[in-house]
């Protein structure tokens, strides 16, 4: 039997129809979605393009026969994205950035027609906040970013192998632990203001669908309304 993440991905790779531009999410549940859209194109389905929001995800594309285009030779928008996320609310806001490709992530989810997200049933939360807030920062000053961080929330600078972890884009990713977010729109804010930060890990008013995949292998899509 498949489990929680497998049905998930599988239910939003048959959502791709023939001639759609797609855009491959990063994580675990992204991926499963990633490996069953190959499946599909390896038997017979014609994308119109493929484009990743992480080197990990492209390379798992083209290993599964997915050929992938470079995002800024499209024209015009992505038909559709598919996803994951650390938390889902009832809002449909997400917390994502876990895997560090928060800020590919969401510059393909707003060029796209459609985010599709995928996620096991623990993932969908009544308040966002249990899972620590990725917020990506430049690496030039960024102990003076981490400073300002720590005002909001405790911000520990994640790590890899003793040194600070690097996105693809060349960033370093401080986790927020704010355990509890009241008001979102008005975090966001507030960070996006400050000096340092490239971006933050809440996606607010992205997301269009969730597919929730359960521990028996069923699916549930959720629209936001």
């Amino acid at each position: 039997m498949i489990d929680a993440k497998q049905a998930a991905g599988r239910r939003a790779a048959e959502m791709v129809e023939d001639g759609m531009v797609v855009g491959l999410g990063t994580g675990s549940t992204a991926s499963q979605a990633i490996v069953a859209l190959g499946e599909r194109v390896r038997a017979g389905l014609k994308l119109r393009a493929a484009v990743s929001s992480s080197v990990a995800s492209e390379e798992l594309a083209r290993r599964v026969g997915i050929a992938v285009t470079p995002f800024d030779d499209l024209d015009g928008p992505v038909d559709v994205t598919i996803d994951g996320a650390d938390e889902v609310d009832p809002c449909f806001r997400l917390i994502k950035g876990g895997g560090g490709a928060l800020v590919r992530e969401k510059l393909l989810a707003v060029a796209s027609r459609k985010m599709i997200v995928v996620a096991d049933a623990a993932k969908m939360v009544a308040t966002l906040g249990a899972f620590p807030l990725p917020v990506a920062v430049l690496p030039f000053s960024y102990r003076r970013t981490l400073a300002r961080l720590q005002e909001i929330a405790p911000a520990p600078l994640r790590m890899r192998d003793g040194a600070p972890f690097v996105s693809d884009d060349g960033l370093y990713i401080a986790d927020l632990a704010l355990g509890r977010i009241e008001d979102p729109e008005g975090l966001y804010q507030r960070l996006r203001l400050t000096p340092g930060v490239a971006d933050a890990g809440l996606f607010l008013g992205i997301a269009a669908c969730v597919v929730v995949g359960g521990d028996d292998g069923r699916t549930e899509i959720r629209e936001r309304g």
